[in-house]
């Protein structure tokens, strides 16, 4: 009787479930995309870490103020734990969350390694698929 029951919920719930699929496409079809005029890749996140909220908003404030980023989240209390010259290390670090033009990246990486504190320094990216579209716009704004 217990698997009866179970195979009457399945269906139930596979029935429900295709059709929110069905629900679901046919209001995309209908609604235009919220980032239609965003070109995919154009802008992007690039991370980097430091060891403290001093170093980040320094940083920080130049990548803004030399037009190498629309905005910096600095987010405090993120524990790193890599290998290091042969030696497994845990340290507490900041983790700057950037967003910026993607042809902004290479100028944007050169400034961090030329202001940073560690001898190689994490700088990463990756692009930007889609988003709010005001948002977006303004970050294409703040970085020509």
């Amino acid at each position: 009787m217990h698997f009866k029951h179970c195979v009457v919920i399945s269906s139930l719930l596979l029935g429900l479930f295709k059709r929110s699929l069905v629900t679901a496409s046919q209001m995309s079809a209908e609604a235009p995309l919220a980032n239609a005029s965003y070109v995919p890749g154009t802008h992007s996140v690039a991370y980097v870490t430091t060891p403290s909220e001093e170093v980040a908003k320094k940083l920080a404030h130049g990548l803004v103020s030399k037009k190498l980023a629309a905005c910096v989240n600095v987010i405090p209390k993120i524990t790193s734990i890599y290998e290091w010259e042969g030696k497994i290390n845990e340290d507490a670090e900041v983790l700057m969350m950037i967003k910026t033009r993607t042809s902004k990246i290479n100028e944007l990486t050169e400034y961090v390694r030329s202001n940073h504190p560690y001898s190689v320094c994490e700088v990463i990216s990756l692009p930007i698929q889609g988003g709010n579209e005001p948002y977006l716009k303004w970050v294409g704004g703040m970085v020509p």
